[in-house]
């Protein structure tokens, strides 16, 4: 069966703060809309320092999604936990634990920006280590043990309505980050397809005398954003730039970390122009018809689409899920 998965960064360049407002507010009533009509997952994601004013505070809006729907999945991918306080953070979680009721799971991540560790003053050389020792650090807390805090010893409340805790994973590209996720004893999120980074997990787990947890890689096939418009060409005409700041702004983050695009977190489209983009497919911009076909023939399998995209504006936007919603989740599941 096709996934359905509806993704919010909030980026919107050179929006004014009523602007901003309004892509804040937008986004939680499409959240109550996709609840009712049939989409799978709600995705989060964290960045920090971002001139286009990309999410910093993921658990905050994951807090309002949760407040307006009753069904669908809140994901929250990736959350940089070494930017937190490891018990305040495990009591964050907790409680959105209980407002959501066991509905938000967590992919962590190391980040790959050296700006926002020293924004937040942490050690960009000890990232790795310090992660593991955070997540050890919340899971402890979670599973409601007593935690040393300046010699005295504490317990967060309220416990997670999930037992022993939401659903987590490592998120990584590497086979460190594999090893990591199982030491954790937390399921494993790929950034690639690699059969590799599976094994990796999978077998480090065994090693460790556990069985493997969730592994969830991304699909080895289709493009990584889909916009539905009953005029594919003139949405690319009217709105294309949107898309294209989008894909540049990730572009200029893997070029100044130095970062494979083949390992990057979001789907790398090196394009300059909006042209070259229609070419590439990274974002495709699709007749519902056209989508339906395709995820019929199984070409497609998961549809992520992004709409507030480079801040989109209202009318596209709306357009978009309302063609998923109403013209597409009926035809192919029936």
């Amino acid at each position: 069966m096709a996934v359905f998965v509806t993704r919010y960064d909030f980026r919107a360049p050179d929006a004014s703060p009523e602007q901003r407002q309004e892509l804040f507010a937008r986004a939680v009533r499409q959240a109550a809309y996709v609840d009712r009509h049939g989409h799978d997952v709600l995705l989060l994601s964290e960045h920090h320092a971002s001139a286009d004013g990309y999410l910093p505070s993921p658990l905050v809006v994951a807090g309002a999604f949760a407040a307006v729907t009753e069904r669908i999945q809140l994901s929250v991918s990736a959350l940089l936990a070494n930017l937190y306080d490891p018990v305040r953070l495990a009591e964050d979680i907790s409680v959105l634990d209980h407002l959501s009721k066991g509905r938000v799971s967590y992919t962590f991540g190391l980040g790959y920006r050296t700006l926002e560790y020293d924004l937040l003053e942490r050690d960009w050389h000890t990232r790795g280590a310090d992660l593991e020792a955070r997540l050890q650090t919340l899971l402890a807390a979670l599973r409601g043990e007593e935690i040393d805090r300046g010699g005295q010893r504490h317990r967060i409340t309220p416990a997670p309505y999930s037992q022993p805790h939401p659903m987590f994973l490592q998120g990584g590209g590497s086979v460190a980050a594999a090893r990591r996720a199982a030491r954790l004893g937390i399921g494993f999120a790929p950034q690639t397809a690699d059969p590799g980074l599976r094994a990796a997990y999978e077998d480090a787990c065994r090693d460790l005398g556990r069985d493997p947890g969730w592994v969830m890689a991304p699909p080895r096939s289709g493009p990584a954003a889909i916009f539905c418009s009953e005029e594919p060409g003139a949405f690319w005409e009217q709105y294309g730039t949107h898309l294209l700041h989008d894909a540049t702004a990730y572009q200029a983050w893997r070029d100044e970390a130095g970062r494979d695009p083949a390992t990057a977190t979001h789907v790398a489209d090196a394009s300059t122009s909006v042209e070259e983009m229609r070419a590439a497919g990274v974002y495709a911009v699709l007749h519902p018809d056209d989508l339906i076909a395709r995820l019929q023939a199984k070409e497609i399998r998961v549809v992520t689409s992004h709409p507030s995209c480079g801040g989109l504006p209202e009318e596209p936007s709306w357009e978009h899920l309302r063609l998923l919603a109403e013209r597409v989740i009926p035809a192919v599941r029936g």
